[in-house]
């Protein structure tokens, strides 16, 4: 039997790539990062002194029916110190303090954690497992997130609260944008502007709610007859709201691929454990908490965000972020969604915390700030975030007549392709040379933007010019138009030139030379949610975000001089 301290990997969030996402500037709070630092040492200090405690904890571990609990997680709560129960449930978990209180936690999957307050040295101590309840009521109410009345309402007590409320999970039942793709309004649901799902299919409720609104579609039949217009107020408005998620004890994937079913979005490919009335239970991420919680390692695995984020329209692959992070090589070196979604260190959006319920609430814990998942749910949403996601780089050389140029972008923090999901959100990338005094080069060789990119003379129209659009292009299978994002209707994939994970897009130009002087050039990369003339029509007021920019100078001296030689005429 071993005493275990987890290396620190296990307990480590880490940024994938963080060095090669550094060349990109971010602002960081330089006193969130002080605070970091502290909080890190100061655990850093009590961990080290829990390593040299010299008392121990014996004993059993046992569920209700008096079976050994045989490889049962036994730790100190709050700590990396733990052990695993043996065959017969026993146990000894050692580096204790000796003669100090300490709670002993026990897990076993199927159970609720288990504890005793013991002190140390200490023989016979028996930790009981209590089976949760394996079924699931489908007539169970939900309870709401945000309700100022309810004791149990997560308002009231959680650090995650007020992320999850302003993050795409807690506005997606909300959020005017989606509302008006659903119904095809402009945003302000004002006049009736295609694309809309209620367009062409009045009278049906589709599958939005699906994933949109959980608390609605896992109504009894509620998967396919949710209407987004009809939500009632409560959990159904919350979105994603924190209790489906802790409700959530599997997900269903095909074993051949991986993946979800291709007709089982969302709520569909989970499966809940919602209890009857005496009963309550909720997953979390931790194996230590002892309030009526199960252990759900799967909470920290991409699987769990799987069936939102990677489904089809008749037959058609839509959303794949899933399966783009599964063939990325991302999952083999441990990085999930949540790493970077959810992350522990949350320097620059919020300051970082060593606990998640608020320390004035009774029992709140002190605990390493690394185990701790944030609930940002960090995304398009946040441009710190978004401009880590790709670095570029421009190269420019002087020929006799022409500035050659070459950029090159790699997507060097996205587990995914970029962009990813929404087949409305699209990338820009608009290269521009000039001379000394402003004037723009003439473009010889070389792609150019797309139409989709703005073919009207706004500064952001950028169609025709230098540079590539990025963006999964689905194509109306009855009409033949493109760009749409009507995926409820049959399309095609007409193009998809999105950037993979870890991968790079290489593209080269030419130019006129300047008649005199230096020639300046300069690449822009562009996101957008939305393709420019369908974000205008609807009336989304979201600006463009400038992902990266780079540019550079060829110096006169580069150019070859231009030598006349005399003309020779033989009789």
């Amino acid at each position: 039997m071993h005493n275990h301290t987890a290396p620190e990997e296990q307990l480590r969030v880490d940024h994938p790539r963080r060095g090669a996402a550094s060349k990109t500037p971010v602002r960081l709070c330089a006193a969130a990062a002080v605070l970091l630092v502290l909080v890190a040492t100061a655990w850093a200090l009590r961990s080290s002194v829990v390593a040299e405690g010299t008392g121990a904890a014996r004993g059993h571990v046992m569920t209700e029916q008096g079976i050994p609990a045989a490889g049962a997680t036994v730790r100190q709560q709050t700590t990396a110190n733990y052990t695993l129960a043996a065959e017969d449930g026993s146990f000894q978990l050692g580096r204790l303090a000796e003669g100090q209180p300490v709670t002993i936690t026990a897990w076993l999957d199927g159970y609720y954690v288990g504890w005793q307050v013991v002190t140390p040295t200490i023989s016979a101590v028996t930790v009981t497992l209590r089976p949760f309840p394996a079924t699931d009521n489908e007539d169970y109410q939900w309870l709401s997130s945000t309700d100022p009345e309810g004791g149990i309402s997560c308002l009231h007590c959680m650090v995650a609260f007020p992320e999850w409320g302003a993050g795409a999970h807690g506005q997606s039942a909300v959020n005017p944008r989606f509302f008006s793709m659903y119904n095809g309004t402009d945003i302000h649901d004002s006049a009736t502007i295609t694309p809309g799902y209620k367009l062409d299919f009045p009278g049906t409720a589709g599958n939005c709610a699906t994933c949109h609104a959980p608390g609605a579609a896992t109504r009894r039949q509620g998967a396919f007859t949710a209407d987004m217009n009809e939500l009632q107020p409560g959990a159904e408005q919350e979105g994603v709201f924190c209790e489906f998620c802790h409700k959530i004890g599997d997900v269903y994937l095909n074993p051949a691929t991986g993946l979800p079913y291709p007709n089982a979005p969302g709520v569909l490919s989970y499966r809940l454990y919602r209890t009857y009335p005496g009963s309550v239970l909720f997953f979390g991420s931790l194996d230590d908490v002892t309030r009526r919680v199960s252990y759900l390692p799967l909470e920290k695995k991409s699987q769990f965000c799987a069936p939102c984020h990677q489904f089809s329209f008749w037959g058609t692959p839509i959303y794949q972020s899933f399966e783009e992070w599964l063939n990325s090589p991302y999952p083999e070196q441990g990085i999930e969604c949540q790493t970077c979604h959810m992350p522990w260190d949350t320097t620059g959006y919020r300051e970082v915390v060593p606990y998640f319920v608020y320390p004035e609430i009774a029992g709140s814990l002190t605990r390493d700030p690394q185990t701790l998942a944030s609930h940002l749910d960090l995304g398009v949403k946040d441009p710190q975030f978004m401009q880590r996601t790709v670095s570029m780089t421009i190269q420019a050389q002087a020929r006799s007549r022409t500035v050659d140029v070459t950029v090159t972008i790699t997507n060097v923090f996205a587990g995914h392709h970029v962009p990813t999901d929404y087949p409305g959100r699209n990338m820009v990338l608009v290269v521009k040379a000039a001379d000394a005094a402003g004037h723009a080069l003439e473009n010889l060789t070389g792609p150019v933007v797309p139409d989709w990119g703005g073919a009207g003379n706004a500064v952001n129209d950028f169609a025709r010019h230098p540079g590539k659009g990025f963006a999964k292009v689905l194509r109306d299978a009855t009409s033949g138009e493109w760009p749409v994002v009507n995926y409820w209707k049959p399309t095609f994939i007409l193009s998809d030139n999105r950037i993979a994970a870890g991968a790079s897009d290489i593209s080269v130009y030419s130019f006129a030379r300047p008649a005199t002087g230096a020639a300046h050039v300069q690449a822009e990369l562009w996101f957008r949610r939305l393709f420019i003339d369908q974000a205008r029509a609807k009336g989304w007021e979201t600006v463009d975000l400038l992902m990266a920019r780079t540019e550079t100078v060829v110096p006169a001296s580069a150019f070859p001089h231009h030598i006349l030689l005399p003309v020779i005429v033989r009789e």
